[in-house]
């Protein structure tokens, strides 16, 4: 008999209001055609101008005025390549330029979808049997451009959940890249992205074990330049920018809400988007506590997992993971250290459960087979859903397979706490399903979700319904556990 879930009736939609004012450029040759029309305007005509566009989109975005200038010193070269003194452009020019080299991107317009669940850090201020939460989503737009948002909520001792008003803004984050790069580091990771030795040896032979990036940066630029550059040598060179450009840190304000905070994607690697964050609160040998994620990041080509952490929702720092078991997507971090060393589970192959062990959150070797396909239900391949969870019983791992028709559905398993390869238990059949009114949305028939808690001795499973909504479920812990114990 199929353990019990609660379907609760709370529904997180997509939300096409939901807008960031996201850079746009349209090729070289158009650009400047763009800026020749605007400088032929007296000054008169830009204030003009300006004061329209002002008008209808201020009220939209945060400081539009600041994000025009951003954009106009992006395209900085073109107008200097144009004989224009850029410095003697007025304030209202440059923010007229940059308002044309602007767009209104909905970043939730398409779907809003797989969810992870974690603790929030302030606990504060809560009735008895009340947690507060913080709930990411992978949110979609025009052209599957994936990013991460997050909404705050209280689950009461019903295990009903009230989600915090939405804010009227969306806040895209300052950006920082890393400045200082380890050489052996990077040429592994070379190596792992199948990048030809040839097309980087007279990049990095002469940088020193510890290099910059405005150094590394200007090297790829200038061979990029070389008219006579092959295709594949080019591709390989803004291969290595792209990774280079991985390692960054994000700054919020601090006025901002946490449901406007969105973690857009930033560098080359993410240019076609951030998927299925799976958060985890991590508590360190020392009882620190940071919350932390593994992610996807997909250029259209190439995909490069990535963790990312902070200590307070404002902060994060974001870099690629590294090693033979960093490949492909599904990674999920364990909540603590086991023996000593950070634990992982991955899905090296696409098809089954591997485990693997580091001394270092970013770098994963030697992963070792934990499950294969077992029922017909995940025939097709079998992964996670999120990190472990903690219990007195075991490792609680939910799982998903995949099986006829590309059909996913939720499962569960149970490991040995001090050794987590070893299986104490198995879900024969599905924990969740989809229902036949679930089966429908942007991937039709898939339930699927990216972190869980354990609330008043109940799983609280956050899913996605079909890749375009987001619900939960509510099961009791005991009955799961034991279920998983019996299932032997």
């Amino acid at each position: 008999m199929r353990v019990p879930v609660i379907r609760k009736n709370t529904v997180f939609y997509p939300d096409a209001k939901r807008v960031v004012a996201r850079y746009f450029m349209n090729g070289d040759e158009r650009t400047q055609n763009l800026v020749s029309r605007i400088m032929m305007l007296d000054e008169k005509q830009v204030a003009v101008s300006l004061e329209h566009t002002l008008r209808e989109f201020a009220r939209r975005h945060r400081n539009i005025s600041k994000i025009f200038f951003s954009h106009c010193e992006k395209i900085r070269g073109i107008i200097e390549g144009m004989q224009i003194n850029y410095n003697e452009l007025t304030d209202e020019r440059k923010m007229l330029i940059g308002s044309y080299c602007t767009m209104e991107y909905a970043i939730e317009s398409a779907a809003f979808f797989n969810p992870s669940i974690v603790e929030d850090l302030d606990q504060s201020d809560l009735e008895e049997g009340e947690t507060r939460v913080i709930i990411s989503f992978r949110a979609t737009g025009e052209g599957h451009i994936s990013s991460i948002v997050f909404r705050r909520g209280i689950l009461d001792k019903n295990n009903d959940l009230r989600v915090m008003k939405i804010g009227n803004h969306i806040d895209k984050a300052e950006i920082q890249h890393k400045t200082l790069y380890n050489k052996e580091r990077f040429l592994n990771k070379l190596v792992e992205m199948n990048i030809p030795q040839k097309y980087s040896h007279d990049i990095m032979q002469n940088l020193p074990e510890e290099f910059e990036y405005s150094v590394l940066h200007d090297l790829l630029n200038n061979a990029l330049r070389d008219p006579l550059i092959g295709h594949n040598r080019k591709t390989a060179l803004e291969e290595i920018i792209w990774l280079s450009d991985s390692f960054y840190d994000i700054q919020f304000k601090h006025d901002s809400d946490l449901t406007e905070r969105v973690i857009f994607p930033v560098s080359d690697s993410e240019s076609r988007g951030i998927e299925d964050a799976r958060f985890v609160r991590f508590t360190d040998d020392d009882n620190t506590v940071k919350v932390m994620a593994t992610y996807t990041a997909y250029n259209g080509h190439v995909i490069l997992p990535k963790l990312i952490s902070t200590e307070d929702f404002y902060s994060f720092r974001v870099m690629p993971l590294y090693g033979t078991g960093a490949k492909n997507k599904n990674l999920a971090l364990f909540p603590r250290k086991i023996k000593g060393k950070y634990a992982m589970l991955s899905r090296i192959d696409g098809v089954n459960n591997y485990l693997m062990y580091s001394d270092r959150p970013t770098q994963w070797n030697n992963p070792v087979l934990l499950q294969e396909p077992k029922y017909c239900w995940e025939f097709t391949q079998i992964g996670n859903c999120g990190s472990p969870l903690w219990t007195t019983e075991g490792w609680l791992v939910i799982t998903h397979g995949v099986g006829a028709m590309r059909r996913y559905c939720i499962g569960a398993s149970l490991f040995d706490l001090d050794n987590p390869s070893i299986e104490i238990g198995r879900l024969k059949e599905p924990l969740l399903s989809p229902l036949e009114d679930e089966r429908e949305g942007y991937v039709p028939n898939v339930v699927y979700s990216c972190g869980s808690i354990i609330h008043n001795n109940n799983l609280i499973l956050p899913y996605a319904v079909s890749d375009y909504s987001s619900t939960y479920g509510v099961v009791e812990l005991a009955e799961l556990l034991t279920a998983l114990k019996n299932s032997k």
